[in-house]
């Protein structure tokens, strides 16, 4: 039997990120636990490249530019979507996560969601640095390791 699995090494890679600059309190903590993962698991600081976006409802567009254009092994994507008074959260987590999954599928780049979605803004702060730890590092493991895994597959 032939097992598969990613190392957590980031040799000769590099990392597209996609933050969203609303609830920038929240995603600059992720995208600082972001960049700080992947240079702890080898990522050259010089291969992260990350673009600011309005809003949650863009990531996808700046996800698929930087997935299709073969220059980066993996793509996070980071904001915080929180849930308020209106029907708001509802038209901009679901179209998103949607699109998010999308391009991965057809471009054969990781698309790592690292978008938060909560109900409100404490929740949000403690997946992005405190009680729970900060989202933004655990999918920079999960790009590190899918591109790794891929290039095993693809060998």
């Amino acid at each position: 039997m032939k097992k598969y699995v990613g190392e957590l090494i980031g040799r000769e890679m590099s990392v597209g990120i996609v933050a969203s600059r609303f609830n920038s309190l929240v995603v600059d903590r992720l995208v600082e636990g972001a960049v700080d993962t992947l240079i702890r698991h080898g990522v050259d600081e010089d291969n992260i490249s990350v673009a600011y976006v309005p809003g949650a409802f863009e990531i996808p567009l700046v996800a698929q530019e930087m997935a299709a254009s073969k220059k980066f092994d993996a793509v996070i994507c980071l904001g915080a979507v929180i849930r308020g008074a209106t029907s708001h959260f509802d038209y901009v987590a679901g179209p998103m996560a949607s699109g998010l999954a999308t391009i991965s599928i057809h471009t054969g780049v990781p698309v790592l969601f690292g978008v938060l979605t909560v109900d409100t803004i404490e929740q949000a702060l403690e997946r992005a640095g405190t009680k729970s730890g900060n989202k933004g590092n655990d999918v920079a493991v999960g790009a590190v390791e899918m591109v790794n895994l891929l290039r095993s597959l693809r060998q």
